[in-house]
């Protein structure tokens, strides 16, 4: 297989050698800058779990380790994916050049990146517990590493793997919530929840938003792969409906996904009118996004899945901390 490869490609393939040469080839593999889809969904949720007593300093600790944390899970979870699917990627015309599938990183030193990252996330999330006396972040690590790992496998027995994936990035706002006061979404500090906690309703509507948008583009991404997952017997909303059910439960997923974002408006008092005008650009986006499918078909998917929707996740997140900084 490696030899096909080398001379299909005109690419050397052989396994990495040096550990800067292999940490490149799996960040380029990953694409870390993907991380945008969805960070400002989490800068955000900070920003409205945030005390307004609280000094600045801590809160940019806190932020600062977020940043790490959330870094760390999606290489985790990357890592995890590519190595889970390694035997398929490689049968997979489209995938077959990805760094474990083609060999171009081993087996051995993906594992031990898997490892890596999982420890930097956990380790980063017993920083709160030490430096902001905050227990939930490392209380949940495990869990959260868990569930974004079984992402990994869901294709092989459900069709809804893409909510699962929405799932997966739900959690980053409410996470976000949780490790800046676990009271925003209605846990106490000492790993009980208190139902009297004033928890944050507009975190949890951005979480159901971040399902369905996600859910909703990851249908449109898995199109590419419709074909195969149907000849392979791996589950996709594509395989099972078809190109044109999939797309119009994809435009489903988006259309609920705009009408969740008024409730997220509507729920908090400091999200005014900058989020509202962010609201109003994020429907024309996703508008615009489904258009794009319409007209190009599956060449338009690298413009509707990573500009459109990098661009939604900006605009949200930029929106509403603008709001939540000046109310």
């Amino acid at each position: 297989m490696r030899t096909y490869l080398q001379t299909m490609t005109g690419t050397d393939i052989s396994p990495a050698g040096g550990l800067w040469s292999r940490l490149s080839i799996a960040a380029a593999d990953i694409k870390l800058a993907h991380s945008i889809f969805a960070m400002p969904f989490a800068v955000l949720a900070a920003f409205l779990a945030r005390d307004a007593q609280a000094g600045w300093a801590r809160f940019g600790l806190q932020i600062a380790l977020m940043v790490v944390c959330m870094v760390a899970a999606r290489t985790f979870a990357m890592l995890v994916n590519r190595y889970a699917d390694r035997a398929i990627d490689a049968n997979n015309p489209r995938t077959a050049r990805r760094a474990i599938a083609s060999g171009r990183l081993g087996v051995g030193p993906a594992r031990a990146m898997i490892a890596a990252s999982a420890l930097v996330f956990i380790a980063a999330c017993g920083v709160f517990l030490v430096a902001t006396s905050n227990p939930w972040p490392l209380a949940l690590s495990l869990p959260v590493l868990g569930w974004i790992a079984f992402y990994s496998f869901t294709k092989r027995f459900t069709a809804l793997c893409h909510l699962v994936l929405g799932v997966s990035l739900a959690i980053a706002p409410i996470a976000a919530a949780i490790a800046i006061d676990p009271r925003a979404v209605g846990l106490s500090a000492s790993l009980s929840v208190d139902v009297a906690s004033p928890a944050l309703p507009a975190v949890w509507w951005l979480a159901l938003m971040v399902v369905l948008w996600v859910a909703g583009f990851d249908v449109i991404y898995a199109l590419q792969d419709q074909e195969f997952d149907a000849r392979t017997g791996l589950s996709s909303i594509p395989a099972k409906l078809g190109t044109r059910g999939a797309i119009w439960l994809s435009r489903l997923m988006h259309a609920g996904a705009a009408g969740v974002l008024l409730m997220v408006w509507r729920s908090d008092a400091r999200l005014g009118p900058v989020f509202l005008a962010g609201v109003t650009l994020v429907w024309a986006l996703l508008v615009l996004e489904h258009v794009i499918l319409a007209r190009r078909g599956k060449a338009g998917l690298d413009m509707a899945f990573f500009t459109v929707n990098g661009v939604v996740s900006c605009v949200l997140g930029v929106a509403g901390v603008a709001d939540a900084l000046l109310n």
